[in-house]
């Protein structure tokens, strides 16, 4: 009881086996960082670190784990004294207003506009992109394209600004569909910050245009953000809000509000609950006819409800059934779509790891760990954290520290 097992995992990961290595490998890490030959680190401080009572370290040991291992102490299980501030607390503030700018200024025009002729058949133009932007989402994963999306969603701002009528409601319906994606795509590169002030974007212009269809998708969006931070009783409650209005909606809307309402029933253990959304949203399926652009992650995806019972299942422990699911859906996903297939699988060896199989959860890994560095998908980094969590218990064993081997490329990109 009580071992800081987080400084450990961290040690692993740099490669540094036993704490003989780790102290002699950090001290000299410091010397050269720090400048000054005297910085030191003896064994014997290592094992007291990742012992029960780890203490605290001085503020240069800090800098230099946190230089060494890409963590601060906090982060490594130590026990935060009262005041600690971190020594780049006010760059971070920087840098994160200026990235919070950045995000800002595609949704933020400010000003007056020039008046312009916008003719109807550019509501048709940007229908047509939004679906080379979803599968190029699709294989390239989320950095390259938030600048595209975005700046393309200004330029429909601008529009609306001078469209009259219904072109002008259907300018609306598109920026609604690309400010959604835009939040997607920041989502999943794991800046949460700028996917809530994305989809508070298209929940605005959703209200704007009167659809209730949009309006739906867009409460569904905000649920999709609750998923990603845990809140499994705000999904529901969302999702509740949506199906309130259901004989208002079309059939895909509402199978997209039910299929995560199941992630929220998930999140707090209900998994007849899962079971029953789920089934419903199938038989709903048939039952899709719409053309509208947007939202069609079902037609994409293989096995989409499957997915979600499967991501659901995963996350309420039933490690048997969704490996069994993941190996069916994982089946029929064609490898082109590389990064939902290197979260699947990321999430497969979850399951095989929570099923105590940890050489098949380290054999899957292999594969993802490659697609993770290649397309920077901040989601398939939280599920990979989270097998090395599941794979906890072979830490010591051949398995474990072949498993640190693979990620170590991850860890670094992350």
């Amino acid at each position: 009881m009580g071992r800081n097992d987080a400084l450990r995992a961290a040690r692993l990961r740099r490669g540094w086996r036993s704490v003989e290595a780790a102290a002699g490998a950090l001290t000299k890490h410091g010397q050269q960082l720090l400048d000054d030959r005297q910085f030191t680190v003896s064994a014997r401080t290592w094992r007291r670190w990742e012992g029960e009572r780890p203490g605290w370290p001085a503020e240069g040991t800090a800098i230099v784990l946190h230089d060494a291992l890409g963590r601060w102490p906090e982060d490594l299980g130590f026990t935060t004294p009262s005041g600690w501030i971190r020594p780049e607390h006010h760059e971070e503030e920087q840098v994160n207003r200026r990235a919070f700018t950045s995000i800002t200024a595609a949704a933020l025009l400010t000003g007056p506009t020039a008046q312009q002729h916008v003719d109807p058949a550019l509501v048709d133009y940007f229908q047509q992109q939004l679906e080379g932007h979803y599968r190029a989402d699709m294989f390239l994963g989320p950095h390259d394209l938030i600048g595209t999306v975005s700046a393309q969603y200004q330029l429909i701002d601008k529009l609306v600004r001078s469209a009259k009528g219904e072109t002008r409601r259907g300018l609306l319906r598109a920026g609604a569909a690309y400010s959604a994606l835009v939040g997607w795509l920041y989502q999943d590169a794991g800046d949460m910050d700028g996917a809530s002030f994305w989809r508070g974007v298209t929940q605005e212009i959703a209200a704007r245009s009167r659809d209730p269809h949009l309006i739906g998708y867009s409460l569904v969006n905000q649920a999709q953000v609750r998923t990603d931070l845990g809140d499994g009783h705000a999904v529901v409650e969302l999702c509740e809000a949506v199906l309130d209005d259901a004989d208002r909606l079309v059939p895909k809307v509402r199978i997209m509000a039910m299929q995560q309402q199941a992630h929220g029933a998930s999140l707090t253990g209900e998994r007849r609950s899962v079971d029953h959304l789920l089934d419903q949203a199938d038989r709903l399926l048939p039952n899709v006819d719409d053309d509208l652009p947007w939202g069609n992650a079902y037609r994409r995806t293989p096995g989409y409800l499957e997915v979600q019972r499967a991501t659901c299942y995963g996350r309420l422990g039933l490690s048997a059934e969704a490996g069994s699911l993941w190996t069916q859906v994982l089946a029929v996903v064609p490898e082109t779509a590389r990064r939902d297939r290197g979260v699947y699988m990321a999430r497969q060896a979850t399951a095989a790891a929570t099923a105590r199989e940890p050489d098949q959860a380290v054999e899957i890994a292999s594969t993802v760990a490659t697609i993770a560095v290649e397309t920077r998908s901040a989601r398939m980094f939280r599920e990979l954290a989270t097998l090395e969590r599941a794979m906890r218990p072979w830490h010591d064993a051949p398995v474990g520290r072949d498993l640190s081997e693979i990620l170590a490329p991850v860890t670094e990109r992350s």
